[in-house]
């Protein structure tokens, strides 16, 4: 993302959230690590013979 503080700044309106000018610079600091740790995630390559998990699905559970 290229202008994270922004987002942040967008996304805090977006949901009502007060957010002061000082705490801005350490959500996006949080915002910029949590990034970091989910592109290792996403960017581990998996052998083909691994299936994907089952779909949750909330309708098909008996009650």
């Amino acid at each position: 993302m290229k202008n994270l503080e922004k987002y942040v700044e967008l996304t805090a309106e977006l949901i009502n959230l007060e957010l002061q000018p000082e705490h801005l610079p350490g959500v996006v600091e949080n915002l910029e690590r949590i990034a970091a740790i989910a592109q290792l995630v996403t960017d581990f390559p998996l052998p083909p013979e691994i299936e994907p998990a089952p779909k949750f699905d909330p309708e098909k559970l008996e009650n």
